[in-house]
């Protein structure tokens, strides 16, 4: 159940992670040239309403496309979803999520039904044509059809989360977030879910809290910082690289494992999660777009004109409170609060071949000579994996290795051609079913796993 709600996470932030870098060029003219921004400007403002009512959903919608079904899939996604754009008064940014894929799963089973069957010379006449006319029909179904139950679908929304706005109760959303955030759902649940929600409110008010619920680095932090103090072994002498990493390159993955070597210590995230959203909720904090990664330097680049003091503060209370819920909790805990032992543990559940195995069947321990390429992945294949692939490869340049290529990617999407694919344990089975023919490296933390080292063994032979 867990892998099928990873997948489905996977999937709705796989639209909209790619196009992020669009997100926050939006945000950041919004921030200047709106009349309340820090540099009002009445003509540059004008990108403002195009950019997210037209821009925006169609890149969702491209990308997802594309996911489903390549170019053809991406192309066909784009124009339905102008029927949805159309038809609506609203950013489509739902509707954009559901065409883009629908549209490309129908253009996908069309080419499968008619391959083999078109005569020589004709596939391209056939190609663009029968995705002209398909794309035709489907953005006119769009818009008569579909329009009004995504418009329906976005009032619900809209209702549900005004009933915990109105009432206060938006913090108890951390009781959800922060396990969630620890199964690798953070990027899914950020960009699949609150982003597309943010930038509507943004609309709106120019400003929207949903951007932090999920990026305030605060409650990550304050764990960290109790490891630094009073954490064992490995896990306190690796915590303080964490946290520089967490808060400042606003890889959010990085303190996951710490949770999972002690997993009462959510309770400390999700205290310190729910004060950030309570102290944001009650100073009226907000960013004019997504913070990603979740660094604190992203978060001050997306905060409104005046918005610093209220974002710091909301940052500040969930760092306070998860690190002295989280003081206590460490300080009694047993020996499993060592990483080294909790390491140690799950290895040896795993399998007896260095952390290699997914559901006790060990993967093909390859030779240094079959080995030429190596994928880090990771949930969304863009923060811990980049930072897994740059440690990993600094070690095996200081072994004298520099003819392996080492790569990112998301679990979900590991290259054919990886010889070798390390990622964390909890995304092993995920790993497996996307690329069975690497060998696969199980690790517990990103920064000090000893597996790097039994790589690094393994291609020195």
């Amino acid at each position: 159940m867990k892998e099928k709600i990873q997948v489905m996470g996977r999937f709705l932030s796989g639209m909209v992670m790619p196009v992020i870098g669009a997100f926050i060029a939006w945000g950041l003219i919004t921030a200047l040239f709106i009349e309340t921004g820090w540099a009002p400007n009445e003509r540059l403002a004008a990108l403002v309403s195009p950019m997210s009512t037209f821009l925006l959903p169609l890149l969702i919608a491209y990308t997802g496309g594309k996911m489903v079904h390549g170019e053809r899939g991406g192309v066909i996604g784009a124009i339905a979803t102008m029927g949805v754009i159309v038809g609506a008064d609203i950013p489509m940014f739902m509707g954009a999520m559901i065409m883009g894929p629908l549209s490309a799963w129908i253009m996908k089973k069309f080419d499968q039904a008619i391959e083999g069957k078109v005569k020589a010379g004709f596939e391209m006449l056939v190609n663009n044509f029968s995705l002209g006319i398909l794309g035709a029909i489907l953005a006119a179904v769009a818009l008569l059809g579909v329009t009004p139950l995504v418009e329906m679908l976005n009032s619900a929304m809209e209702a549900g989360v005004n009933f915990f706005v109105q009432r206060g109760l938006l913090p108890l959303a951390s009781i959800l977030i922060e396990p969630a955030k620890v199964l690798f759902l953070n990027n899914a649940i950020n960009h699949g879910i609150f982003s597309p929600m943010g930038i509507q409110q943004v609309e709106e008010v120019g400003k929207s809290i949903f951007f932090l619920l999920e990026a305030n680095p605060g409650p990550g932090l304050g764990i960290l910082l109790a490891y630094c103090l009073a954490g064992k072994g490995s896990a306190k002498s690796s915590a303080p690289g964490a946290v520089i990493i967490e808060f400042l390159g606003g890889i959010h993955e990085i303190y996951f494992p710490y949770i999972l070597m002690n997993p009462i210590l959510i309770v400390a995230a999700i205290a310190g999660g729910a004060t950030g959203v309570f102290v944001n909720q009650m100073l009226g904090s907000g960013l004019t777009a997504p913070a990603s990664p979740g660094s604190i330097i992203a978060i001050l680049a997306m905060c409104p004109k005046g918005g610093y003091l209220p974002v710091l503060a909301g940052v500040a209370a969930a760092t306070a409170v998860s690190f002295a819920v989280a003081l206590p909790l460490l300080k009694f805990a047993g020996k499993d609060a060592d990483l080294e032992e909790s390491q140690k543990k799950v290895s040896d559940m795993k399998s007896e071949s260095k952390g290699i195995a997914v559901n006790a069947e060990k993967s093909e321990v390859k030779s240094a000579s079959e080995v030429h390429k190596i994928v880090f992945a990771c949930d969304a294949g863009m923060g811990s994996s980049a930072m897994g692939a740059t440690v990993l490869r600094k070690k095996l340049k200081e072994a004298g290795i520099e003819d392996i290529e080492v790569v990112h990617a998301p679990v979900s999407s590991i290259p054919a051609d990886a010889d070798m694919v390390v990622t964390h344990h909890e995304l092993g089975e995920r790993a497996a079913h996307s690329n069975p023919n690497a060998q696969l490296v199980l690790i517990q933390n990103f920064l000090g796993a000893p597996e790097y080292d039994e790589v690094v063994a393994q291609l020195s032979k």
